[in-house]
């Protein structure tokens, strides 16, 4: 169950019910904000080094999967199910052994970034809300992609979940930006209950994207559970998948601001809890850090690549250039 937020009923009173704050209609992000991190992700780009682009033309990365390609890589033991027309005869010949050639395979890169716009990303207690955090991340990492030569898509996981196909270079990139910052009120209660599969969810990635894709998903993982292993294990196998967890201050630590009512986004239930107790502060980071080690299991054990962003940050850069375990 996601972590609570404080509930400013107080400030909701006056207003018309349903009638969201002016602010909670405007994008998540300005395009002088977005212009910026375009110019930011600049020296992201240049800091992945690890990357080996030549030239600004499709097929210039070498992709980790090996089929078939332009360039010979190895020669293998034959297995059966193989097609023979691969077959490297003189190593056979040679050896008495059947043997393959394998190719490296060619590929323009594809990068696939998933933001998580759902009712516990819409939160935030310093700066912005987690959802503003995950779409500058997803700015950053889009447009140093595309300095890269990438085809950007992405998929944006909210009430109608919305899917962009891969577009080469900062287009791609700043029309999955500008769609994932468009305005994000809050939710009423009604859509807050209704029931999301996570599971389907990551089916469709699967089903969807093809092998060798650098895969992001940008969430709190408030939804993660241990069901969730195999397709996460799966999609691990499949490309080249990193989980960025976005937490706000508010949930790591409680603040100290006397009795206060608190809302779950979740399930739409309202509590009162005195904040002004050291007891309930040091119960309420306990249970945060005990989730937090759930999670990081259950992505240890899917074999994903795992990092954690707190909404407050403001060098995004700094974050991001550290590899991730």
């Amino acid at each position: 169950m996601p972590f609570p937020r404080l509930d400013v009923l107080n400030r909701w009173r006056a207003r018309p019910a349903g009638t969201p704050p002016a602010a909670a209609q405007a994008p998540l992000l300005a395009a002088e904000e977005i212009a910026g991190l375009a110019q930011e992700a600049a020296l992201l780009a240049e800091a992945q080094a690890a990357r080996e682009v030549h030239d600004h033309h499709a097929g210039d990365w070498s992709s980790p999967w090996l089929g078939h390609g332009l360039d010979f890589e190895e020669s293998r033991l034959y297995v059966a199910g193989d097609d023979i027309r691969d077959m490297d005869w003189r190593t056979t010949a040679r050896t008495g052994r059947a043997y393959l050639k394998s190719y490296r395979e060619e590929r323009q890169p594809t990068v696939h970034l998933v933001i998580d716009r759902e009712a516990s990303m819409r939160f935030g207690t310093r700066r912005r809300l987690k959802v503003t955090q995950a779409v500058r991340a997803a700015a950053l990492l889009g447009f140093a992609a595309a300095d890269h030569n990438a085809a950007i898509g992405g998929t944006l996981w909210d009430r109608g979940d919305l899917t962009l196909p891969p577009m080469h270079g900062r287009n791609g990139a700043l029309a999955l930006i500008e769609a994932a910052a468009r305005p994000c009120p809050p939710l009423p209660d009604a859509a807050v209950t209704e029931s999301v599969s996570y599971r389907d969810r990551l089916l469709a990635l699967d089903a969807a994207l093809p092998r060798g894709t650098e895969l992001v998903l940008l969430s709190d993982f408030a939804w993660l559970r241990e069901e969730h292993e195999p397709l996460l294990a799966r999609l691990a196998e499949r490309t080249d998948l990193l989980a960025i967890q976005l937490s706000d201050p508010a949930e790591r630590s409680l603040p100290d601001v006397g009795l206060a009512r608190f809302h779950d986004m979740t399930l739409g239930n309202d509590i009162w809890i005195d904040t002004g107790h050291e007891a309930e502060r040091s119960a309420y980071a306990a249970a945060f850090r005990s989730r937090q080690a759930a999670i990081a299991g259950h992505f240890a054990r899917a074999g994903v690549r795992h990092s954690s962003l707190g909404s407050e940050v403001d060098d995004l850069l700094t974050v991001l250039m550290v590899p991730h375990a």
